[in-house]
């Protein structure tokens, strides 16, 4: 009959509530020891054996053992649906079940709360507290998608406990780049849309699944962010956990800057504060004294992390039947997350993870005045370049979505502290913002991620000027002074180029053909900065293949100095000379050339191809390419 009445049901456990609460004191008191969770225990509970690795740390009046869990057992957990009021709410033990992974066991309960009922598992529950007898035994971190009863999986406060006990920092100390890198190709040449793929690839997420049941999606919830960006970062980030949302964030309210961290509280992990906010979502289980262990199940999970902590306030709890969830904002920070394992995550109360100060300012042909939006970012191999991804869009597409006709001239720096600044200046047009993301997230991806050293990022400016405008233009005419030409002579190269909108613009260049040149049929390429790249690509390719970190950061450079609004002349010249390495010889006698050129020698050798290149600006964008042939004669 309790099984077909729920509210009969609820109704007797709230009766049982009122007799715990009678004999432990007001819910108030509870709440106001804050880090001490209820303490009174069975009268056996002292014999249980401690579990391993918690000696010192496991206290049986304060923590109940899987050993000691039945199935039917009245229990509840905390948890804030609204506000930032920490409620309880009725469960039940169906069950425990060992070895559901390697080494470790998870509890079966179920909601009997009628609010627990309507939502189903909630992301953004993970962490809640479960009680058990008076006593703390684990975490919500898991539920069932579509599930008409509201199950979840808890994981035992033992696992907990053990994160972070084996040698990981928790003195608040800063680590840079924290976590594992991307696995980046640098044996290769540098490519910004291999690295953009890379970085934007799906990752398995290290949470653990169990007949079906999964580990609760960490609520990403963002704040002046459109929802072509929202959309776009949600697939990037649901590889690994999380669900993105949008919501009300901006920062918390005066009146709720204060809150104190206590089990069932939501604790949040802000990524990007400011103007723009990226804030995620998630649940105090336990506070022992400066020490805050949260969520039940992993972040990213790779270990030692340093990323900012905070406290939050819920909005709402968003019912659905596929995924209920909450929107929740971060308020105060209060330290920093300094351990990511499977089974939690642990933070350090008063330390201070790194940000990274981000600006972007945007000038925009549909709005009256440039806007400026000033961020911190959180500082993460994984996490940063995705992250700029969605602000630098965000505060591009503010007044909108990109029109058809677009263009957007960009400009800005990566600043780091003692490895150099990466600079990038260029336009791109009928593309929206893509090239404009790719050229800034794939250099942070490449300084984050590279294998030579560690690098701080010390700040990160954009400048967005978009235009409601086309400015690509193709080759109408290529015409030369003389198709054969002898050593000594001048050519002289008239190109006319075409705008989409039918204007003309004539530009000239001037080669001298070189006195050494051997008689023979030469190409004359007439490009944009798009196939002028690729023309470098093919002929050096290893000033694109960095050896170090210095050549990487001249590698990214040189990349970002090609102007696409460039229109080159490029005259190729016979092989000559060598090129090892980045050294390039072009003057390189043929006899030593031999030696350099034997196969015993670790260094990669290669021919040197020497070209003539001439270039202008022309405030267009070329799209395509000529190629013309001139002989030159004895």
């Amino acid at each position: 009959m309790v099984h077909r009445f729920p509210r009969l049901r609820a109704g007797i456990l709230v009766c049982a509530v009122m007799c715990v609460v009678a004999v432990c004191g007001s819910w108030n008191g509870l709440e106001a020891r804050g880090n001490t969770a209820p303490s009174q225990g069975r009268a056996g509970a002292g014999k249980i054996a401690v579990p391993q690795g918690l000696e010192g740390i496991w206290d049986p009046a304060r923590y109940i053992s899987v050993d000691e869990i039945k199935p039917g057992m009245e229990a509840y957990c905390l948890t804030v649906y609204k506000g930032t009021a920490v409620e309880k709410f009725g469960v039940e033990v169906l069950s425990v079940v060992h070895d559901f992974m390697p080494g470790r066991d998870a509890i079966l309960v179920r909601g009997t709360d009628e609010r627990f009922i309507h939502t189903g598992p909630v992301a953004g529950c993970s962490g809640s507290p479960v009680y058990i007898d008076g006593r703390l035994a684990g975490a919500l971190a898991m539920g069932w998608q579509f599930s008409k009863d509201p199950l979840y999986g808890v994981t035992p406060i033992a696992d907990m406990l053990r994160v972070g006990g084996s040698g990981v920092n928790q003195a608040g100390g800063e680590s840079l780049n924290n976590g594992p890198g991307l696995a980046l190709d640098f044996s290769r040449p540098i490519d910004f849309a291999q690295v953009e793929k890379k970085v934007l690839s799906p990752v398995t997420s290290s949470r653990g699944e169990f007949a079906g049941a999964s580990a609760l999606p960490c609520p990403i919830v963002v704040s002046g962010m459109p929802e072509s960006v929202t959309g776009d970062l949600d697939e990037s980030l649901r590889p690994l956990g999380f669900m993105v949302v949008s919501g009300a964030g901006g920062g918390g309210r005066a009146d709720v800057c204060d809150i104190k961290p206590v089990p069932g509280a939501c604790l949040t992990v802000p990524l990007v504060t400011g103007d723009i906010t990226i804030d995620v979502v998630g649940t105090v289980t336990e506070v022992r004294g400066d020490d805050i262990y949260a969520f039940g199940h992993s972040f990213l999970g790779y270990g030692p992390v340093d990323l900012p902590m905070a406290m939050g306030e819920v909005h709402t709890v968003v019912s659905s039947v596929i995924r209920s969830f909450k929107v929740g904002t971060s308020t105060n920070v209060i330290g920093a997350l300094k351990a990511d394992e499977s089974t939690a995550v642990r933070g350090k109360i008063g330390a201070e993870a790194r940000m990274i100060p981000l600006t972007v300012s945007v000038s925009r042909y549909n709005d009256s005045q440039p806007r400026k939006y000033n961020c911190r970012i959180a500082d993460n191999r994984m996490l940063t370049p995705r992250l700029l991804r969605a602000v630098v869009a965000s505060a591009g597409l503010f007044g909108g979505e990109m029109p058809p006709d677009n263009t957007v001239s960009y400009k800005g720096t990566i600043e780091t502290d003692g490895a150099g600044t990466v600079v990038f200046d260029n336009v791109s047009t009928g593309e929206g913002l893509d090239e404009v993301v790719r050229d800034t997230m794939s250099p942070l991806g490449l300084l984050m991620n590279n294998p030579y050293r560690q690098v701080r990022i010390k700040s990160i400016n954009v400048n967005l000027d978009i235009r409601e405008k086309d400015i690509s233009s193709a080759i109408w005419s290529v015409g030369l002074s003389g198709s054969r030409v002898k050593r000594g002579d001048n050519l002289d190269v008239e190109v006319v180029t075409e705008s989409v909108r039918s204007q003309k613009q004539k530009y000239n260049f001037s080669f001298t053909v070189p006195e050494n040149m051997p008689a023979g049929t030469y190409q004359l390429i007439i490009c944009g900065g798009f196939d002028y790249e690729d023309f470098l690509r093919k002929a050096v390719p290893y000033r694109f293949v960095p050896e170090n970190f210095d050549t990487m950061v001249g590698v990214i450079n040189r990349i970002l100095a090609v102007g696409r609004d460039e229109l080159h002349c490029v005259l190729v010249l016979p092989t000559g000379g060598v090129a090892l390495e980045q050294a390039e010889l072009p003057e390189l006698p043929a006899t030593e050339a031999m030696v350099l050129g034997d196969a015993r020698r670790a260094n990669t050798m290669q021919a040197f191809p020497g070209w003539i290149d001439k270039s202008v600006r022309t405030g267009t964008v070329i799209v395509d390419k000529k190629i013309m042939n001139v002989t030159v004669e004895q």
